[in-house]
């Protein structure tokens, strides 16, 4: 089913078309991991930079718990166990930054009746839930939504890790058939592609869901080009492979090549060696080679191919930028169509589980400029002007707002619903692997790639500013006052592991690791996380703040300007929900919480399980100015400034109400003032109250 128009219909029909939809998702993705011959297919790490399948088939129903527990349409969660476990995985590591964390993995048939409870539930609130047409992005639906489009990319993204596992683990499915075409590949040649104006992006009127980095609106003019007029094909390909392409290091980028040696790559991961032949690898089983279908290869296979091309024909060659694939797309005249559909060529599971020649599916002169696999791009994603987080899933696109994940276009013969869409724009590593391949051009126009990104989302470059900028109205840096702090309340007592909770972009968790061993750091929000790994990996992030109107200045952030650089390697920094850590995270000294009671959504839940994290005796140490509002915290469950049976409570009352039985108090509140700047005229200033708490032994 392709993903429903949100503005049409009687609110019964676009009731029971979500319902469909999601029906047809949940089936479908289910439907896949139907092709695992056993239960420790669902436990072998495919990739060493991904999870094992077990987690992709939790993954997607604790997302849809999540994000209607966060849109409060659901109050109590399903499994807290297995909504820690899966909630949260980095899906997508570095290549050169391995992840060794082990986790104990449920029984398969647990995660499976996890699946049936929560299809049930959400097939419940899906009938029940008010429903106003048109649908648009602040409306609970759209959590529904967001949650059925996100099981559709795991659907693709599982497939490629199932592509991965050994053949024994796997086994053919009548459901996903394969492609009977094959054959010789046909020649390539370039054709012309008219320049002219592209406009980008979308607005919030749009009838049909769109992920957060497709809003906005980006106009570019693109100088005419030559495109290929094939995807490269298995059979053009060889020709570099046999050609020593692998072993060139002046046909790679230095990334490219670093990657290559790392990996002791040869040839195309999904191809087989066979004698002194080849076969490839499908996702369920091995065929003789078609050399006629589309080459799978990751972006940097991609861009050392073009380089190898362009020798041969003396001619730059390169990978169209995104701007460039929608005047493909234009010059090939497909029906002007928001969804792309069997009809634009191999997309959506029209036809078959597989690629399928490159010459199959030909409009306006070019094969594939839709479907049979995802197109490589020169473009690193960013967002458009205009570009506003959604509230409910801040960490969709801003990670990837890094120069470090490159635009794929077009999509493949698995890619449903938002994934065929026009507007579609999904960005991976350029070492990652997905149904890709690639579609050479030749064009005089450069491509212009930042080199340095400047965090400009406001929330983040005002708490970069918060944490590493200069002191404020003569009031002592926040992060830096709470970890000495800490230590002072620690007294001579060793700390050896300290964990701090709502960290933000890490300021005091650099900070605490000068006075502890090892630190944790966690934060809900990626978009602040992504700062911390920055400073870890770069010593360095630059950001930009709000000058006078729209004048802005932009500012840098080191760990050697501050002294923090000798104590980074002790900090570990994870996205996480402070309601509902992972198990693994426990034994530590102290904890820090700066900040934070007063924007969780259940602090009295938070405080009556934050024991477990902490050794015999251990610390916890709160902030916070008592700022309570019910766009973050529910009155009701506000630890104090309300009146509770008519009597007024204090939120001082309310910690020693909720902390009491497990711990003492130690000393006396104490205010602690911080300043947020906003311009250079306009500041917050604000005391945030600490206390210290003892664990009883």
């Amino acid at each position: 089913m392709e993903t429903p128009r949100l503005d049409r219909g009687t609110p019964g029909e676009l009731r029971a078309s979500i319902l469909d939809y999601f029906e047809d998702s949940w089936d479908t993705y289910e439907r896949l991991f139907e092709v695992l011959a056993s239960d420790e297919a669902y436990y072998r790490r495919a990739d060493p930079l991904r999870h094992p399948l077990v987690f992709y088939l939790g993954h997607t129903a604790t997302f849809f718990v999540n994000k209607l527990v966060m849109a409060r349409i659901l109050t109590e969660r399903v499994d807290p166990h297995l909504e820690s476990l899966f909630a949260i995985g980095v899906d997508e590591m570095s290549w050169d930054d391995l992840d060794a964390t082990h986790y104990d993995w449920p029984p398969i048939a647990e995660v499976w009746d996890y699946r049936r409870r929560v299809r049930e539930l959400v097939r419940e609130r899906i009938e029940a839930l008010p429903l106003r047409i048109p649908v648009g992005w602040d409306d609970p639906f759209w959590a529904i939504l967001m949650g059925i489009e996100h099981e559709r990319i795991h659907l693709e993204t599982s497939s490629v890790l199932i592509r991965h596992l050994p053949l024994a683990l796997v086994r053919p499915h009548g459901a996903w058939p394969l492609c009977t075409h094959a054959g010789e590949a046909p020649k390539n040649a370039l054709l012309p592609v008219a320049g002219g104006r592209v406009v980008l992006g979308r607005g919030h009127d749009a009838p049909r869901y769109g992920w957060d980095n497709e809003f906005g609106r980006h106009e570019e003019q693109v100088a005419p080009f030559s495109a290929a007029r094939y995807l490269t094909s298995n059979g053009e390909y060889r020709e570099f492979v046999a050609a020593g392409g692998y072993g060139d290091p002046t046909l790679w980028t230095e990334e490219g090549w670093a990657w290559r040696r790392y990996a002791e790559v040869e040839h195309p991961r999904f191809w087989v060696k066979a004698g002194d032949g080849w076969r490839l690898r499908c996702m369920a089983e091995e065929i003789p080679m078609p050399w006629s279908w589309p080459v799978e290869v990751n972006q940097l296979e991609a861009k050392a191919f073009c380089n190898w091309k362009s020798r041969q024909l003396g001619q730059r060659l390169r990978l169209p930028t995104e701007a460039e694939w929608y005047r493909l797309l234009d010059a090939a005249g497909l029906p002007e169509r928001d969804v792309f559909s069997g009809e634009s060529g191999n997309i959506a599971l029209a036809r078959q589980a597989s690629s399928c020649p490159v010459d199959r599916h030909v409009h306006g002169g070019f094969g594939d400029v839709v479907g049979n696999v995802w197109q490589h791009t020169e473009t690193p994603i960013d967002g458009f002007p205009g570009f506003a987080v959604h509230p409910l899933y801040d960490d969709f696109s801003t990670p990837t707002f890094d120069a470090r994940h490159n635009l794929i276009k077009g999509g493949s013969w698995i890619s449903t619903g938002n994934e065929a869409t026009r507007s579609a724009r999904y960005a991976f590593r350029r070492h990652f692997y997905q149904h890709a391949g690639f579609r050479y051009i030749a064009s005089e126009q450069e491509v212009s790639v930042a080199e340095s990104i400047y965090e400009s989302d406001v929330a983040v470059a005002q708490y970069c500013d918060f944490h590493y900028g200069p002191e404020r109205l003569g009031v002592p840096n926040f992060p830096r006052r709470c970890a000495e702090l800490c230590h002072e309340a620690a007294g001579g007592r060793p700390l050896r592991r300290v964990l701090d909770l709502g960290c933000a972009t890490g300021r005091a968790s650099f900070e605490l690791a000068r006075f502890a061993e090892h630190v944790t750091g966690i934060d809900f929000s990626a978009r602040f996380i992504k700062v911390g790994h920055a400073l870890q990996r770069q010593g360095a992030v630059r950001y930009v703040v709000a000058e006078e109107g729209e004048l802005e200045s932009t500012h840098e952030a080191s760990l050697a300007a501050l002294g923090l650089a000798e104590v980074a390697d002790r900090v570990e920094l994870w996205q996480g929900d402070a309601h509902n850590l992972k198990p693994r995270f426990a034994d530590y000294d102290l904890v820090l919480a700066a900040n934070l009671i007063d924007r969780l959504h259940d602090p009295g839940h938070f405080l009556a399980h934050v024991h477990e994290r902490l050794v015999p005796g251990g610390l916890l140490v709160l902030l916070s100015p008592y700022t309570w509002l019910e766009e973050f915290t529910p009155k009701a469950n506000w630890l104090g400034g309300r009146v509770i049976d008519g009597r007024e409570v204090s939120t001082l009352e309310g910690l020693d109400a909720a902390l009491g039985d497990r711990f003492r108090r130690v000393g006396e509140p104490r205010d602690v003032p911080f300043v947020i700047r906003e311009t250079p005229r306009k500041h917050q200033h604000t005391l945030s109250q600490m206390t210290v708490w003892e664990l009883k032994v």
